[in-house]
């Protein structure tokens, strides 16, 4: 008998992409929904789907397991974003304004603002206090859904504040119920004290702070910023190599504005993905459509920055990649912490049929941060991350804008939020 900790009973609807590990192509458009499921957890992982009569057959509740009626609720796995800059100090709404009133960026970076300005910042800030703002941030992001994913460092560019930005992704990590995949970006700009000098600073990202990250533990992933005016397809190609030879995964920042061959690069470099997008040539789609590299699209971007432009995603689906949206959650170009809202940019700006869309904010997203294995769906061995949303079918979750239609947040098998309240400290 299969010993029970979570059950939830009589699920009016359950919503579940079309894979356990990654959707391609036409199949993105497919889900697999099904009705009167019950699903039981034990120790934080799914370990039983099916009937109630099955369940009685097989299972038994543990002396204190919790029992939720979710005959009522429609469950979706939790979102994933598989794209963030959470440790970042302080916020940039004054910038922002002065934008929406004409003030151009190089007026306000020359001001010190912009990136320089939240760079600033990071490096000036305690742990302690970053931690306190990560810990905010966190409960909104887990209470629109989202329950896995990836943080990098990158506004620090220096050995100290980038060490800084990990040991907080690790500390809160370990600290709050959402699961964080981190990243480490030394590599995100050019600071002020190496302006001109780009092979130098990343030969001193090499040599000073790598090998620390390394031995420390901090980060699974290594990411850099391949794009005009920060570093060239050459530049990265060299660090890439170095992270790779140092054990991590890797990601890039590619094709954001401009492209210089980083979508190619990323493919030819085996990266878990490739990230932003927007100005990939033919060739680049064809290849990386054509390979195992996930396509990360950032809407939240092209949304916050009124760009009039969006990533080719129906380009990528068309030749079978795989396509992923995430937030880029950051002060700057995407102060969007919510895949749901990303979810419905993914459908009203870029064309996604629902049924897409839910797939690139849950499977294909986990995919995007190698952790299709435990989180993205709802499959036995799993994590019980689910959402209970008081809708009426899956269809209505993009249907009804500006609503938060999330009522229980089950993460690891324990109900953190409840009635849209946390239920943990």
């Amino acid at each position: 008998m299969i010993k029970i900790d979570l059950l939830l009973k009589d699920v009016k609807e359950l919503v579940n992409p079309a894979s356990d590990s990654v959707v391609r192509g036409a199949d993105l458009n497919a889900l697999r929904v099904s009705r009167d499921v019950w699903i039981g957890a034990a120790d934080g992982n799914i370990s039983f789907i099916g009937t109630g009569k099955n369940f009685e057959k097989n299972c038994r509740l543990s002396e204190n397991a919790e029992v939720i009626d979710a005959s009522q609720y429609v469950v979706f796995p939790g979102f994933v974003d598989p794209h963030t800059h959470l440790p970042f100090a302080g916020t940039r709404q004054d910038e922002f304004r002065r934008k929406l009133q004409g003030v151009d960026y190089l007026q306000i970076a020359k001001e010190g603002g912009g990136i320089k300005g939240t760079v600033r910042k990071t490096r000036e800030i305690s742990p302690a206090d970053l931690t306190g703002q990560c810990l905010w941030r966190l409960d909104h992001i887990l209470c629109s859904g989202t329950t896995t994913m990836e943080a990098k460092s990158g506004y620090g560019l220096d050995r100290a504040t980038e060490l800084k930005q990990l040991q907080v992704i690790k500390d809160v990590n370990a600290s709050h119920p959402v699961d964080i995949v981190p990243t480490f970006m030394g590599a995100h700009e050019i600071p002020a004290e190496y302006k001109g000098r780009n092979m130098e600073f990343l030969k001193y990202i090499v040599e000073e702070v790598v090998p620390e990250v390394r031995k420390r533990d901090l980060a699974e992933f290594g990411d850099i910023f391949c794009e005009e005016g920060v570093f060239s397809y050459e530049e990265a190609e060299y660090y890439i190599d170095k992270l790779l030879s140092s054990g991590f995964k890797i990601k890039i920042h590619a094709d954001e504005f401009t492209s210089n061959g980083a979508a190619l690069l990323a493919v030819k470099k085996g990266a878990v993905s490739a990230e932003h997008l927007i100005a990939m040539t033919a060739e680049e789609i064809e290849a990386i459509a054509a390979s195992d590299t996930a396509c990360v699209f950032l809407p939240g971007v092209s949304f916050f920055l009124k760009l009039g432009k969006y990533a080719p995603i129906r380009e990528v689906i068309d030749r079978n990649g795989i396509v992923v949206l995430g937030s880029d959650f950051n002060p700057g170009s995407s102060m969007v912490s919510s895949q749901l809202f990303i979810f419905f940019l993914g459908i009203f700006q870029m064309g996604l049929t629902i049924e897409e869309a839910i797939n690139t904010i849950t499977i294909n997203a986990a995919y995007a941060i190698d952790r299709q294995d435990k989180a993205g769906s709802i499959a036995i061995g799993k994590k019980m991350d689910l959402l209970l949303m008081d809708i009426p079918d899956y269809s209505y979750l993009a249907y009804h804008i500006g609503i938060n239609p999330i009522h229980t947040v089950i993460k690891s098998g324990k109900v953190v939020v409840k009635n849209r309240q946390k239920m943990y400290e």
